[in-house]
């Protein structure tokens, strides 16, 4: 009857946190789109691409730097495992640096802090 007792407890528990995680019940919003994580370090690579490309035809810093907060803003849709998580990590923190050096109009240091992300970035497909 103990041993009873405490089976019967242990699967009340077991259910009631796996009734109300979240991950069970994990879901997008209406209206939102999801990518699979090798589509959406396509994106990212593609939005520093033109960033950098921003860069290359002369492009004033105010400009870039938005062209670089909206690969900032789309690195978030990256979702994979802890490995690819850190390295992201790392690659935006490179897209930081270079967003900061466009905003004092140092686009050389920006181009180079970009190429470093884009290699970043195009580095995490190997790690899916």
């Amino acid at each position: 009857m103990k041993n009873l007792k405490k089976i019967l407890l242990s699967l009340v528990i077991a259910s009631a946190i796996g009734g109300v995680s979240t991950i069970a019940v994990a879901e997008t919003d209406p209206g939102r789109i999801t990518y699979a994580p090798a589509e959406a370090i396509d994106m990212v690579a593609a939005k520093v691409k033109i960033a950098i490309d921003a860069v290359s035809t002369g492009s004033d810093g105010e400009t870039v730097a938005k062209l670089i907060k909206d690969a900032l803003d789309a690195s978030k849709e990256i979702n994979a495992n802890d490995k690819v998580d850190m390295a992201r990590s790392r690659a935006n923190n490179k897209l930081k640096a270079a967003r900061a050096h466009a905003k004092e109009n140092a686009l050389q240091e920006a181009e180079q802090e970009l190429r470093n992300a884009y290699k970043g970035f195009q580095d995490l497909k190997g790690m899916l």
